[in-house]
């Protein structure tokens, strides 16, 4: 008997048998928790390679989604858009935040509860506090030299 699919049209907790590397496409997409925090723009120390994030979010950033507003062709726009697969997880790790999914299932770590795999709602994420939604400025409109203002904390 298979295991049953759930409405998403995934299989009820796939992640946990699923190693990242076999997964497919469909699978590796709905581990995205809908944070936004892979959008905003980071600045690395030189000297240390410590990674801090910023509020300053990509050009096709929507601030009320918290999802890429041209997803499918975000390279077209953005050609310095880093495509996260499970070939370029492990050089990327470094600047994920430490709430990604990808990240927590590379670790062998769980996902959180309030993830929408979890919850069963993408909302989860907002509520916790663990999203950017609203609280993003546009690079458009924010220097570059001025992005060292805007750092901000990760919630743990």
């Amino acid at each position: 008997m298979s295991d049953p699919i759930d409405r998403t049209g995934l299989r009820p907790r796939f992640w946990q048998d699923i190693p990242l590397s076999r997964m497919t496409h469909r699978e590796w997409e709905a581990l995205c928790d809908g944070c936004g925090k892979c959008c905003l723009n980071k600045l690395e120390d030189e000297d240390t390679g410590e990674v801090a994030l910023t509020r300053v979010a990509c050009r096709l950033f929507d601030d009320g989604t918290c999802r890429c507003a041209s997803y499918a062709d975000r390279h077209r726009h953005v050609p310095e858009c880093v495509v996260l697969d499970p070939a370029s997880l492990e050089k990327n790790l470094y600047w994920l935040p430490e709430t990604c999914a990808y990240k927590l299932l590379w670790q062998g770590s769980p996902l959180f509860d309030w993830h929408p795999l979890i919850s069963g709602t993408p909302e989860t994420v907002h509520r916790a506090g663990v999203s950017v939604r609203g609280r993003t400025l546009s690079e458009v409109t924010t220097p570059e030299e001025d992005w060292e203002d805007h750092i901000i904390e990760e919630p743990t």
